[in-house]
């Protein structure tokens, strides 16, 4: 059986986690409580429990000193903790030290035990991963797979044994970076500047692209059309120079796959261009987080559908009404902060006016509440959605006549987001909702029919190649071929001999 120990200095929680919980029936043995830092790392260490709860605030040592001590002698231990309501900055600190789920006080025991059934899915998670690398056969491959998988979970642990399978190339390696997807249907062929490793973890299908250059615009702009032709969502982290940083660029990829789903975006999405979509508000619980990001990104059907799931969660749990009704308060103000920032004077006026503490009163009393407080956020994103709709159109032109003015030379999403004053990712969004394509379509639409223009003039392939924007003549050719279903060459002489004698 898992162990596990209870750390707080409140006695009626030591003894209500002690007697309430049926701990055996979740294959949990109970190995001791304390009431005190001090007492919890003397037990810690004479037991070795796999999962600790722990009260952030206790005399002797503080829960997240606690924390720290014990991560750094058992690392794989899993810790969740207690919080006060307005504790953030010791959620957020807690955050950074890796623990596995964060309840906010009153605790009740339906949130322990989900606590303890998420946790529990998360260690079955593990034992899958484990299980996966005990089972992968002895050929040269598998092995290469299952290093990969060590260098994503372990790091700088399993980095000499990676470069000893993969041989004499991974001296030449300078740089590496994750792709997430959930699609089968991403091939990434191998290249002369990079190798990419595909792994399959659960639902996700991930390339581990191992570089022996930095990635090119070419890399990218490739990737991006061959996804969206696949009309699938992936996920990128940071390219970093570390082979050990390969874990952090998985978990940013996750990250990226996951905001790339609350966009509704279909291509690449990289971390690195998400900027504050994926600043996650301290303290929230991933169906609070959830509501948030959809809101953010302008995604009303995702954001009523979390909604939905949110009040179906706080049925189900049954919760004391005023603990629901604090929740829900604290989502509102948080969602009517986000108005703000995406619909700026709109949403400010609201906010002058709106008491949503005192609304809550009334329709608590008439047995109103749930309706009520689906219809404020359906509000509130529809100013977003309004603010969204009217700022597209004049940020979208503005981008246009920037692009066509720049686009015989190297001019990147990231470039003429920032001329508009915009996140790329949502800039990318707009762009295609407003134009009807990809940013990178438009593009490479307009370069092609320029690259068509200068060649029926005579121009040299090389040359329309430098005047399109493109670095070097291959790449220009791989995409003219798909563009036009033949090469620049085969194309000129087209022009040449158009009747084909």
């Amino acid at each position: 059986m898992l162990k596990a120990a209870v750390f707080d200095d409140e006695y009626i929680v030591l003894q209500g986690l002690r007697e309430m919980i049926d701990w055996s029936s979740f294959g949990i043995e109970l190995v001791g409580t304390a009431d005190n830092g001090l007492s919890a790392l003397e037990l810690f260490r004479a037991h070795r429990p796999k999962l600790i709860f722990t009260d952030i605030r206790m005399p002797g040592m503080d829960g997240l000193q606690l924390i720290e001590e014990i991560m750094r002698e058992a690392p794989e231990t899993l810790c969740i903790v207690f919080s006060g309501f307005n504790e953030f900055e010791y959620v957020k600190r807690a955050i950074n030290l890796g623990v596995a789920d964060y309840l906010e006080k009153p605790i009740t025991i339906p949130t322990i035990e989900q606590a303890i059934r998420k946790v529990l899915d998360k260690i079955s998670q593990e034992q899958e991963v484990l299980e996966l690398k005990t089972k992968v056969k002895s050929s040269q491959g598998d092995l290469l797979v299952k290093a990969t998988f060590d260098l994503l979970f372990l790091g700088e642990e399993a980095e000499e044994k990676w470069r000893e399978i993969y041989g004499s190339g991974a001296e030449s390696i300078i740089g590496v970076t994750v792709l997430a997807t959930e699609s089968d249907q991403l091939r990434m062929l191998e290249q002369t500047d990079f190798t990419a490793i595909p792994l399959r973890h659960g639902q996700e299908r991930l390339f581990v692209c191992v570089h022996a250059q930095q990635p090119t615009p070419e890399f990218w702009e490739k990737l991006q059309l061959d996804s969206e032709q696949a009309d699938i969502s992936v996920g990128s982290g940071r390219t970093y120079t570390e082979l050990k940083d390969a874990a952090h660029s998985y978990k940013e990829a996750l990250r990226a796959l996951r905001s790339a789903h609350f966009l509704g975006e279909k291509g690449i999405v990289r971390f690195e261009d998400l900027g504050d979509l994926i600043t996650r508000p301290e303290g929230l619980s991933e169906r609070e987080e959830a509501i948030i990001l959809s809101l953010r990104s302008g995604n009303k059907t995702g954001m009523l559908e979390q909604i939905d799931r949110y009040i179906a969660w706080i049925q189900m749990e049954k919760l004391d009404s005023e603990v629901a009704e604090h929740e829900m308060l604290k989502l509102l103000y948080l969602a009517l902060e986000e108005a703000k920032r995406s619909s700026g004077d709109k949403a400010s006026r609201i906010a002058e006016t709106y008491r949503p503490h005192v609304e809550l009163r009334e329709m608590a009393a008439r047995g109103k509440v749930t309706e009520w407080f689906r219809s404020q956020l359906d509000m509130l994103i529809d100013n977003t959605m309004y603010a969204r709709e009217h700022a597209r159109h004049a940020s979208v032109t503005r981008a246009r006549n920037y692009m066509e003015l720049n686009y015989t030379r190297d001019v990147t999403l990231q470039e003429v987001a920032e001329h508009v004053g915009m996140n790329p990712t949502y800039f990318s969004v707009l762009f295609k909702e407003e134009v009807g394509e990809s940013y990178i379509k438009y593009v490479t639409r307009i370069r092609m029919e320029l690259a068509k223009t200068l060649l029926s003039r005579g121009l040299k392939v090389n040359d329309v190649s430098e005047k399109v924007g493109y670095h070097t003549y291959r790449h220009f050719s791989e995409v003219f071929k798909k563009y036009t279903g033949c090469t620049p060459g085969q194309y000129k002489d087209q022009l040449a001999n158009p009747a084909g004698i």
